[in-house]
């Protein structure tokens, strides 16, 4: 079976709510929206995020991202280094209002049963991604569908906003397989799954 890899930017306090662009996604009134692009700007990470993308064999989406990036990536220069990538890779959408087909080549609309309908692609593919999808990455979280999370962590904090870990995330323990600190404070932390957690009282001899 291959690998579901999330992929997300987040804040110090955990939040990860629309990064890239001031409207990107304001429910619950989010006011924060571009919070990563002034930070980005001094970020020595882009061959790392395009390097392990690079890897990827298909690219799971959540509805609300996958209309931001369908709304760019079709048209984006081709000198950008995801343009070829996000353009030719199979896409998935999760959605219970798309139909196919959908306009942006490689697209189809993944119905049924989510988990029965995710677990089949990651029989399929090697590296099945996920970029954002926030509301997606929750109901995969809680199902236990997630092998990897590559975390980009930003030194800022908003104190309101969708986390990546939100209510009613599945305990569970992780193992640090990568960490890289950045000029700018960025920190880029990978982890693999590690099962449950396990659990001990705080003995002093």
């Amino acid at each position: 079976m291959g690998k579901l890899i999330v992929t997300e930017f987040v804040t110090l306090d955990g939040v990860a709510q629309g990064p890239g662009q001031s409207d990107e996604d304001r429910d619950e009134g989010f006011e924060h929206g571009g919070w990563q692009a002034p930070l980005a700007a001094d970020d020595t990470g882009d061959d790392v995020m395009f390097e392990q993308a690079s890897h990827m064999d298909a690219l799971l989406l959540g509805r609300k991202t996958y209309d931001i990036f369908s709304a760019f990536w079709p048209n984006a220069p081709e000198e950008f280094p995801f343009t070829r990538l996000l353009n030719t890779v199979p896409k998935y959408v999760a959605s219970r209002t798309l139909t196919d087909p959908l306009a942006w080549q490689g697209s189809t609309v993944l119905g049924g049963d989510l988990a029965k309908s995710v677990a089949a692609l990651k029989d399929r593919y090697s590296e099945l991604h996920i970029i954002g999808s926030l509301n997606l990455l929750q109901s995969l979280l809680q199902l236990g569908l997630v092998d990897r999370v590559s975390l980009w962590m930003y030194p800022i904090v908003l104190g309101s906003g969708k986390r990546v870990f939100g209510d009613g995330t599945i305990p569970a323990a992780l193992h640090l397989a990568d960490s890289h600190v950045y000029p700018n404070g960025t920190v880029h932390l990978t982890y693999e799954t590690a099962g449950a957690p396990t659990y001990a009282n705080m003995t002093f001899e």
